[in-house]
């Protein structure tokens, strides 16, 4: 999990000559890999954006807590 955080382009050529080597032995299995890319690329997404607005969120809601009175928990 650490390295998809420090190294997500690496994940992503990683599952690409996965994807291209099974995609030479057979067919069959083409759509099953396409499906594992994009389910792979929107974890590396997913990951990116929650690192990148995580302390951004969590000071908005800080900020939204105290204006409406109430006290932000941990």
């Amino acid at each position: 999990m650490l390295n998809l955080l420090t190294n997500p382009l690496a994940t992503i050529v990683t599952l690409y000559s996965f994807a291209e080597a099974r995609l030479k032995r057979e067919e069959k299995g083409a759509t099953a890999v396409e499906y594992g890319l994009m389910v792979g690329l929107i974890a590396v997404v997913i990951i990116a954006a929650v690192v990148l607005l995580g302390e951004n969120l969590d000071k908005l809601f800080d900020t939204i807590g105290t204006k409406l009175g109430g006290t932000a928990t941990p």
